[in-house]
């Protein structure tokens, strides 16, 4: 009983992403697939899920062939899909992003406090039961969001089920919830199709490993054939020899002093400094307000207490500052835009602009941080693979040479030498003197890049430690109040 692919080929105007790809996976296993960023993971998926028809080529479900002509379609055939971006309805609540098109009714009427239990039984049977079916979807944070995403694929008890990068926004107790419930649903007869650029998380969970480069399956292998080291040397085509640059910061002046700041409700009598030359990492867990925190600095959200918050984005800006957020998605690009467009953004002010003078620093920054698209499709930012459209967010702040750098989640969907490129890039930037928080939920990255880790939970800066003095589990055990 198994999943089939053979010879499936995509092309996008006449421009070939996808290569005769061959992929077989068997129902009560997990099956990574692993690659660079522009390799073709995202166009796979989309043929696997129903949202894009293959060019060529042929896909078998136990024994028998089958077309996808729509994700409707592939939900036929009980195959669900969790995309890497959100698809949540945000002016609905959890219950009704859920439950959608399938409410309990009683007397012609939505039962909503069956609605509401039904929901909550969900949440809670896949280990996130700490969620309130009650609340709207904007109001949760992106890992949350994440969460839910995972419940709403498994409504209808799937037979295979696609995860793009599920674990990039999670951590602690949420990453194990993750795991112990693929491993329940793997034991259930699931087909787990798990996509990821943790590759330590990928030998844990796989049973099997399909790497993909330039749209072609290069090698299928399992985990106890293979290690990290050679699939970053499969996917990138080169070994990387450090991951992380050398850091001997000699902090500078102060560029941001945070005092007692509160917005209540998510986070209270928070202080801390950044330096120029200084790499910061923040980390906590779901819940413990980080992200709030660097849109409240940036003048996005209002504080109710407290100094070193701007009041508006435009103010923080104007002071020298930048925010890369973790939804890119909503907050950070206009998909329909160009990528020279989207990068351009934070240029347009004045009435004159400089467009040769533009166009030579956009195509400069272009070819600095590497922007490539999927197979050389269109240069628009709904067609990029994902870290490419980070990519393409960092260019755009860093047009306006900051002298603070706000970046959150700065790696999330982006493959190992991508982020090793990002880790290089903020470490030059520190090294000129640009003072750098880094907010992120991989605790190898936060120990790695940063020169010294604040630890939040909930909601208050717990500890700080200095990062060659620490490790994750101490960070872990100061993020989960074991520590203080």
């Amino acid at each position: 009983m198994s999943l089939v692919l053979r010879g499936v080929t995509k092309d996008y105007a006449g421009v070939g992403v996808l290569h005769g790809i061959d992929l077989e996976g068997r129902f009560g296993e997990v099956l990574a697939v692993v690659g660079a960023n522009g390799a073709g993971k995202s166009t796979l998926i989309k043929i696997l899920a129903g949202a894009q028809p293959m060019s060529a080529g042929e896909m078998w479900i136990d024994g028998e062939r089958v077309g996808l002509r729509s994700p409707h379609d592939a939900h036929e055939r009980g195959i669900r899909t969790v995309y890497q971006e959100l698809t949540l309805v945000p002016g609905l609540s959890v219950t009704e992003n859920l439950l959608m098109g399938d409410f309990p009714r009683r007397r012609g009427l939505i039962d909503w406090p069956a609605a509401h239990a039904r929901a909550a039984e969900l949440l809670e049977s896949i280990g996130f039961g700490a969620i309130d079916p009650r609340t709207s979807a904007e109001r949760l944070t992106v890992a949350r969001q994440q969460m839910v995403e995972i419940a709403k694929a498994l409504v209808t008890e799937p037979r295979v089920l696609i995860l793009d990068e599920p674990s990039a926004v999670l951590a602690g107790s949420d990453l194990d919830s993750l795991f112990a419930l693929i491993r329940r649903l793997r034991e259930r007869g699931v087909l787990v199709i798990y996509v990821s650029h943790r590759l330590a998380e990928v030998l844990d969970l796989a049973d099997s490993i399909v790497v993909i480069k330039d749209g072609r399956v290069i090698e299928t292998t399992e985990p106890a054939r293979t290690s990290e080291d050679e699939l970053i040397r499969l996917m990138a085509g080169r070994r990387l020899e450090q991951i992380y640059p050398d850091r001997r910061p000699e902090p500078g002046d102060l560029r941001l002093e945070v005092s007692g700041l509160t917005r209540d409700g998510e986070f209270e009598d928070v202080s801390f400094t950044l330096r120029a030359g200084e790499v910061v990492g923040m980390f906590g867990l779901v819940g413990s307000g980080r992200s709030e925190l660097a849109r409240c600095v940036f003048g996005a959200e209002p504080a109710s207490a407290g100094s070193g918050a701007y009041g508006s984005p435009a103010e923080a800006i104007a002071a020298g500052l930048a925010l890369v957020t973790e939804d890119r998605k909503r907050s950070g690009l206009v998909l329909g835009m160009s990528v020279r467009d989207n990068i351009a953004l934070t240029t347009l002010k004045g009435p004159l602009i400089d467009l040769a003078r533009q166009r030579d620093q956009i195509g400069g920054m272009i070819d600095r941080l590497g922007i490539q698209p999927e197979g050389c499709a269109p240069m628009v930012v709904e067609h990029l693979s994902g870290g490419n459209q980070q990519k393409a967010v960092l260019a755009k702040w860093l047009l306006k040479s900051p002298r603070v750098l706000l970046l959150d989640e700065p790696t999330r969907g982006v493959d190992m030498a991508t982020r090793v490129e990002i880790y290089r890039m903020i470490d030059a930037l520190a090294r000129d003197g640009v003072a750098v928080l880094l907010i992120s939920s991989d605790l190898t990255e936060v120990i790695g890049a940063s020169d010294r880790v604040l630890v939040m939970a909930h909601g208050r800066i717990v500890g700080e430690l200095r990062s060659e003095q620490t490790s994750e589990d101490q960070v872990l055990a100061y993020s989960m109040g074991t520590l203080t």
